[in-house]
């Protein structure tokens, strides 16, 4: 059986005259078989190269002739073009063309229509499917291994959705990534449209409807907090106008890492200007989940029946796990309900000396990266967070997540904060009918102090983060705590306020300005009330 294949420009006279003897021989001779390729004139070049460097040939002219040994896509063997193809016919089969110029012209004019007409119909089928591009950068990580089946099983997208998967790292981990695009294929999941690895900045972020960012510093060893936060910044720096230039203007960007991430976020909104700044967050919905674990074990209940625990503030640096509205469901006690009874926290638990060390120190000890080398709860909570965003969190329920200050709780508006939100028809709404004591309402600005130093450092406003002050562990609150909060320094208070009221003031102090009486007799530690994780 002799197969061979025969390629070549849609417009090329040539490639016309071959086709029509190939048409011939296939019709004519019982063991003679051939498939064509027609390329359209643009794509006809690269088309031509990638397969001379694929199969080790040279050739440079249309059309290309060549012989399959066995099925087709197999190893092939050149025959050459035109002439050589010609040369063949008539030396194995005593059979020529006498094909005429203006006949070769008028067919190759004709072929390059019906290519035409076949690409169109083509991309309009390709239109028809319209799959979710997903892009995961720094896909090496474990918490990719975890992340790609909970994106194919239709539970966060729905059952109707497929999903493309765009897998991003440096070009260091090429092998790895094939790797990863190899056993994504082998979960052959009927959503899963297409999976690709990808090395090159350029191409980052083609058409992404989601961008799951696991950056975290490339750097292992960084000097100070500072150069630390201006290496972030010079990765949004890199990363927010290749997703301004080539994701869709609607894209979702979610920011998981253990570095100041409300940072990252608030740059990639800086340096992608076009994009929604509600459509870019950060998790901290697996600090939550961490508390309510903890929480579980010291009640010896199930962790999902604890709702509303709430994460505030910066969730890689200084945050406030408030445990003043958590209810508990479905708890074994002496009072007992239906399914949709509960019990507030503070109700139930009463040692407040737990509170205050023990959950303070295991919670800060499990939220560090390495505790999560398997990357099965971070992945978990990217899923879960996704799947709200896009189907609606259960009616009532609070959800911690990083966003964009717009002036809820008042709070300074532009900077990245973890507040109490609900997903309704797509979007996140802030719980802003949450009443806030004044206590907790100081809390709050004192903890916007850090983010607001974290973005004047990034923003070269500022050349430190914390000067001439030491940072130690503050303690967790709950509201009936009148002794520590009674402890407090009134100095701290005096300090975050200063900062929130003039941020240029204190800029100016930083750099050689003068001090007021009251920070010149402050310690040298800075007591700040939340928890530091």
């Amino acid at each position: 059986m002799a197969k061979f294949v025969l390629a070549g420009k849609a417009d090329c006279p040539f490639y016309a005259k071959a086709e029509l003897l190939a048409d011939y021989l296939d019709k004519n001779l019982p063991n003679f078989r051939i498939h064509k390729i027609t390329q359209h004139p643009d794509n006809w070049e690269a088309w031509l190269q990638e397969t001379c460097e694929k199969n080790g040939w040279k050739h440079k002219r249309s059309p290309i002739i060549w012989r399959e040994l066995l099925d087709r896509g197999g190893k092939g063997l050149l025959l050459g073009g035109y002439n050589e193809f010609l040369e063949h016919a008539q030396h194995y089969y005593n059979i020529s063309s006498d094909m005429r110029t203006a006949e070769m012209l008028l067919i190759a004019k004709e072929n390059l229509q019906t290519r035409i007409i076949i690409d169109k119909e083509e991309e309009e089928l390709k239109s028809l499917i319209n799959p979710l591009h997903i892009w995961i950068n720094s896909a090496c990580v474990n918490i990719c291994y975890q992340l790609i089946p909970l994106f194919t099983n239709g539970e966060i997208f729905g059952m109707e959705s497929e999903v493309s998967i765009h897998l991003l790292d440096r070009s260091s981990y090429k092998d790895i990534l094939e790797g990863i695009v190899m056993e994504t294929q082998d979960l052959a999941s009927p959503l899963l449209r297409s999976v690709s690895s990808h090395t090159e900045l350029n191409e980052a972020f083609l058409d992404a409807d989601v961008i799951v960012l696991l950056d975290d510093i490339l750097q292992e060893s960084i000097p100070t907090i500072e150069d630390c936060i201006r290496q972030v910044t010079h990765q949004c720096e890199i990363y927010g106008p290749l997703i301004e230039k080539n994701a869709k203007s609607s894209v979702r960007v979610v920011v998981m890492g253990k570095t100041f991430t409300n940072l990252k976020a608030l740059m990639l909104m800086t340096y992608a200007p076009s994009i929604n700044p509600r459509n870019i967050v950060t998790i901290a919905m697996l600090l939550e989940s961490e508390a309510k674990a903890m929480v579980a074990r010291k009640l010896q209940m199930h962790p999902a029946g604890i709702k509303n625990l709430i994460v505030w503030g910066n969730i890689c640096g200084c945050s406030y796990v408030d445990l003043n509205r958590t209810e508990l469901y479905r708890y074994d006690s002496a009072i007992w309900g239906p399914p949709s009874f509960f019990r507030h926290l503070l109700d139930v638990l009463f040692d407040r000396e737990w509170m205050r060390t023990e959950f303070v120190t295991a919670l800060s000890s499990l939220s560090s990266w390495g505790s999560h080398c398997l990357g099965l709860a971070p992945a978990h909570t990217i899923a879960t967070m996704l799947r709200y965003w896009y189907q609606g969190s259960p009616p009532g329920e609070m959800v911690s997540l990083g966003v964009i200050t717009e002036g809820q709780f008042g709070l300074p508006e532009g900077i990245v904060y973890s507040m109490p939100v609900r997903f309704e028809n797509g979007t996140w709404i802030a719980f802003t009918e949450l009443e806030i004591d004044e206590k907790t309402d100081e809390y709050l600005h004192i903890l916007a102090c850090d983010l607001i130093r974290e973005k004047q450092v990034a923003l070269g406003e500022v050349e430190e983060m914390y000067p001439q002050r030491g940072v130690r562990k503050a303690r967790i609150y709950v509201e009936d705590e009148e002794e520590e909060a009674a402890e407090e320094s009134p100095e701290d208070v005096k300090y975050a306020t200063s900062l929130l009221e003039n941020e240029d003031q204190i800029t100016a102090e930083e750099t050689g300005g003068s001090r007021s009486p009251e920070e010149e007799n402050e310690e040298e530690s800075f007591d700040v009330p939340g928890d530091y994780f």
